[in-house]
């Protein structure tokens, strides 16, 4: 029997629009009617990022409370201030010991390829291909980390655009063949590997010495995370091509979450949301300003300012590291992945981006 299209589509309207109705008709509900006393604990980002000081904390301490009439109340410290060094976070949050989270992606993805799905490095060179495809492979994540880790994920967002600082004129991705260059992730390394750079991995507080004493070409970081360590000092060039977004996942342990009220996990999750696109938002201001010190703009309100080269990948530069990410990075990852896990990317992302991989 064949099924037309305005059919078909008729039916996605008719259940999309009565699963938002019933989604507001229960917010409706909720905001009409006193929440349950709660407190909730979370473990945030480092403490020391805007990002924390600006959106994290703010939204638990203060947006909740304010939402909720006081019924709703969070108490937050960012993972240092608590003596942890990250890797940690996902095992405690498994076991209960850690409540609601956030979990750096970077820090789980070289020993569980799934995690590394949503940036692999050259894929999604702009904000918004970066929030498409963790929208698309949200299912699949949300998943792995129920049934392997016991959390729900609540949300994903980034740090901000990874970019290029380099103490050499670089002014396309040709200039880096022969480079050395300090990456941050595993598929980072293979892109610039494939573009005839060689990668090597350092610690970040070792980086400036690193790029002073000339014993790499260019580093990646995000755009302010490299001005506020001063890089600009001992960098001449900042090419502006995002090979990676610094995901990180907001997350809640799922039997802490199950023993909320209803009430309490509707008011999260539809709070959460908000959270969640301003972080996105809040990740493209960083990166700009990032960029507007490192090169000197009158923009930048910090002093003193970097007065590096900016230069913005041409369309050919893009289209050659999507190309290269696409044979080459994404490939080697298929490898490392199961079949299962290439198959829900080919599913999700790999039909966003039009870039399926073979197994």
């Amino acid at each position: 029997m064949m099924i037309s299209l305005s059919f078909l589509t008729a039916c996605r309207v008719f259940i999309t629009s009565t699963v938002i109705g019933m989604f507001l008709g229960v917010a409706a509900q909720v905001s009409a009617e006193p929440l349950p006393i709660t407190e909730l604990n979370v473990v945030g980002g480092i403490s020391s990022r805007l990002t924390y000081i600006d959106v994290e904390r703010p939204f638990w301490s203060q947006t909740l409370s304010d939402r909720s009439q006081a019924s709703v109340t969070a108490q937050i410290k960012g993972f240092d201030e608590m003596g942890l060094k990250g890797q940690e976070l996902l095992p405690l949050m498994s076991q209960g010991v850690i409540e609601f989270g956030v979990l750096p992606l970077s820090y789980y993805a070289p020993t569980i390829p799934v995690l590394e799905a949503v940036d692999i490095a050259g894929l999604a060179t702009d904000s918004k291909t970066a929030r498409e495809s963790v929208t698309a492979f949200t299912p699949v994540l949300s998943h792995h980390f129920a049934s392997a880790n016991q959390v729900k994920l609540l949300g994903t967002a980034p740090y901000g655009a990874q970019i290029f600082f380099c103490r050499t004129d670089v002014r396309s991705v040709a200039d880096f063949k022969g480079l050395t260059i300090r990456t941050i992730t595993r598929t980072q390394g293979e892109l610039v590997e494939a573009l005839g750079a060689k990668s090597v991995s350092l610690p970040f507080s070792e980086v400036f010495q690193a790029l002073e004493k000339k014993s790499i070409h260019c580093a990646i970081a995000g755009a302010l995370t490299g001005f506020n360590a001063k890089w600009y000092a001992v960098s001449t060039h900042l090419y502006a091509l995002p090979v990676g977004w610094n995901q990180e996942v907001h997350a809640v342990n799922l039997k802490a979450w199950e023993k909320l009220p209803e009430a309490i996990q509707v008011f999260v999750e539809l709070n959460l949301k908000e959270l969640i696109n301003s972080l996105w938002i809040f990740s493209d201001k960083l990166t700009q300003r990032g960029i507007e010190c490192n090169t000197g703009s009158k923009e930048c309100l910090s002093a003193p300012r970097g007065q590096m080269t900016l230069v913005q990948p041409t369309q050919a530069d893009l289209a050659l590291v999507k190309r290269i990410s696409t044979q080459k990075v994404l490939t080697k990852w298929a490898e490392r992945c199961t079949e299962a896990c290439v198959a829900d990317y080919n599913q999700t992302i790999g039909k966003l981006q039009k870039n399926s991989v073979k197994k």
